[in-house]
């Protein structure tokens, strides 16, 4: 497998997490009351798995490597997509100083949970249709086999030694749990979504 095809697969369970967040927020829209429980899980999926592996995976092996090839990393699309990391942490951040504040009783702290995971829903969606569309083919098209198996051998030392033995099937399962909390369609029966946007829209 193709380290590409491997980060697309990510973000088929990724995509599976978001529409879990979105009916979270919609139901405490709705009732106007959090599902605490579901909301942690779902917080701590998107650091452990989007973030540390998934966006780890990226910044500290894919885009160097097609760096080394002539990709520039400082402008383009790889820029856009690390600028989109970075919204995304800020995002997470405020997602989880909200769930606090509503285990708090902050009267304000339900809407800015609703705001946040609404804006990180939207965010990621576009970050992944143009990672799938845009940059992953311009990644394959720049690396060489040997550059692929560097690559692949890195990721492996990502799961093994970065998040920890067992860390990545942990969050698999968190995010089974929350798909069938939700009724979500689970990541093995999802394909890419079509992409009709621009690499540099944000």
């Amino acid at each position: 497998m193709r380290p590409t095809e491997i980060l697309s697969a990510e973000h088929r369970v990724i995509e599976q997490v978001l529409d879990c967040v979105e009916k979270i927020a919609e139901g405490a829209e709705r009732r106007g009351a959090l599902d605490a429980e579901a909301a942690t899980a779902s917080i701590r999926f998107l650091k452990t798995f989007a973030d540390r592996c998934h966006h780890g995976k990226e910044e500290g092996q894919l885009f160097p490597a097609i760096g080394e090839r002539g990709i520039p990393t400082r402008v383009g699309p790889v820029a856009v997509m690390l600028d989109e990391h970075e919204l995304g942490r800020r995002e997470i951040a405020a997602m989880e100083s909200a769930v606090q504040s509503v285990r708090g009783n902050d009267p304000k702290a339900l809407g800015l949970y609703v705001a946040h995971a609404r804006a990180y829903v939207e965010l990621l969606r576009e970050h992944i249709l143009k990672e799938d569309n845009i940059l992953f083919p311009m990644a394959e098209a720049a690396l060489s086999d040997e550059d692929r198996a560097r690559v692949l051998a890195a990721f492996e030392k990502v799961e093994s030694e970065d998040l920890g033995h067992g860390m990545h099937e942990d969050m698999l399962v968190v995010a089974d749990w929350l798909a069938e909390r939700f009724g979500v369609e689970k990541a093995s029966a999802r394909v890419p979504a079509a992409f009709h946007g621009c690499c540099h829209k944000h």
